[in-house]
C-alpha cells in the first residue's frame, strides 16, 4: 500500500503549484489531465511507494504541466485552462486531506498578483531557484540568509 507525501500548494490567476515533499525520490510520474485530474507517484530512498490522485477545482492544460525535481522535493507547475482564480485547489467542498498545505512561501493574494513580491507566473524558473538557494544539504542544515542582506544594510 502507498503512503501520501506532504503537498504543498499556491495559485497564480494561471497556474498551480504543488510542492511535494519526499527526499530523494525516484521513479517519479507526475500527469495532468484536461479534466482537472493531477496524478503522482514516486518511490522513496528506501523504494517505499508514495502516490496520490487530486480532483482539482478546475480544468488544466496537460501539455503546461511542468515538474522540476530537486533533492528534497517534486515542484509541479500546472497550468489553469481559464486565467481565474480557483476558490481552493480540490473540486471537492470537503476539508483537504491532513497532506495537502498551504505553501505560504510561495503564496500570493489575488490582489497582489501583478506586485513584485509575488513570483511572476510566467517565470517558473524564478520559483524553482529561490527554493534551491535558500536550502542546502550541507550535514542536514537549512541555509538561513544573512541578515544583514535581507534588511539591505
Amino acid at each position: 500500500m502507498s503512503r501520501q507525501p506532504e503537498v504543498l500548494w499556491a495559485q497564480r490567476s494561471d497556474k498551480v503549484y504543488l510542492t511535494i515533499s519526499l527526499p530523494d525520490a525516484k521513479e517519479i510520474s507526475a500527469t495532468c489531465q484536461p479534466h482537472g485530474q493531477f496524478n503522482f507517484s514516486a518511490l522513496s530512498s528506501q523504494n517505499e511507494p508514495f502516490s496520490f490522485t487530486l480532483q482539482l477545482y478546475g480544468n488544466t492544460i496537460p501539455q503546461g504541466c511542468k515538474t522540476k525535481v530537486g533533492l528534497r522535493n517534486i515542484i509541479c507547475s500546472i497550468q489553469k485552462e481559464q486565467k481565474i482564480w480557483w476558490k481552493r485547489l480540490l473540486k471537492s467542498e470537503k476539508k483537504p486531506p491532513a497532506y495537502i498545505k498551504v505553501d505560504w512561501n510561495k503564496w500570493c493574494d489575488e490582489d497582489d498578483e501583478e506586485s513584485s513580491d509575488c513570483l511572476a507566473s510566467d517565470d517558473d524558473d524564478v520559483a524553482y531557484n529561490r527554493e534551491d538557494e535558500e536550502s542546502s544539504d550541507d550535514e542536514g542544515m537549512l541555509y538561513l540568509p544573512d541578515l544583514e542582506k535581507a534588511r539591505g544594510m
